[in-house]
């Protein structure tokens, strides 16, 4: 992960990008085979909680694509063709001005990059860009808004989503103004491990000190408290989560508030019937 904005050498769409894409088949093209089995196969949070019968008719558009780190999904101002829903890996929403980045949330596995767009508005406000290598399913926009219309379950779920998103964007803003660097940076390690689905997380102090808008030494400083109380153990380039929760004890309000905001729905059962 880097420190400052990154200089991502490809987008998603970028000729390279799409060259290596080129004959790779959509992962849940073989439906009408495979779907008492389907939602085995899915990791992303929103499409696990899909009806079987919805899963599949999606399963038709939706294409795997690999995330590497650095890599620019959307940037602010510009159409984009594709939704993202994340199975594995870590993406950073946020806004660059003048150099700086200010991050508004993080995207893992609970959640679909672009989404929010579907929803009302025209062109992005965000960069979206990937922090820590992973996976995603992609589907084309116009596809997504097909599916949308002709299946109500996924227009509520992608809704619900959207919903949490944009508290989690708000929450991050009042945040920074009103709470102090320890309990907002326990609550980043929080919300950063939920959204990867792990303990361990690829980051840097000068990144942390960057994207939360505070002042590398007080980001040590507190680091080296945190780990003498072992709430996180530090390596190089590498923050481990010790004692969860006493962390989440450590965070701010704001944790619980958007943690809660995502948990709001049940995850679908493997074994739901197709019907």
């Amino acid at each position: 992960m880097t420190d400052h904005v990154p200089a991502v050498p490809e987008t998603a769409s970028s000729p390279a990008a799409l060259k290596r894409m080129a004959g790779v088949k959509p992962m849940l093209r073989q439906s009408s085979t495979a779907r008492p089995n389907t939602r085995r196969f899915v990791k992303n949070a929103i499409l696990a909680r899909i009806p079987l019968q919805d899963l599949a008719a999606i399963g038709e558009f939706l294409e795997p694509i690999v995330l590497r780190e650095r890599m620019v999904l959307h940037e602010p101002k510009k159409h984009f063709e594709y939704v993202y829903f994340v199975e594995s890996g870590l993406v950073s929403l946020r806004i660059v001005a003048a150099g700086t980045i200010l991050e508004t949330a993080v995207i893992g596995h609970r959640g679909a990059v672009g989404a929010s767009l579907l929803m009302g508005g025209h062109l992005p406000t965000h960069q979206s860009v990937v922090l820590v290598p992973g996976s995603a399913h992609r589907i084309r926009v116009e596809d997504l808004h097909r599916m949308m219309n002709e299946r109500p379950q996924i227009r509520e779920h992608l809704s619900r989503y959207v919903q949490a998103l944009t508290l989690h964007c708000v929450q991050t803003g009042f945040c920074g103004i009103r709470h102090h660097r320890e309990k907002r940076l326990a609550s980043w390690l929080c919300l950063a491990g939920d959204a990867l689905g792990a303990h361990v997380l690829p980051v840097t102090h000068d990144y942390l000190s960057s994207v939360l808008g505070l002042r590398r030494a007080g980001v040590t400083e507190t680091l080296i408290r945190f780990e003498e109380q072992k709430l996180i153990r530090k390596m190089r380039g590498v923050l481990q989560i010790g004692e969860r929760e006493c962390l989440e004890q450590t965070a701010c309000s704001c944790y619980k508030l958007i943690s809660g905001a995502y948990a709001s729905e049940p995850v679908i059962s493997a074994n739901e019937p197709a019907g």
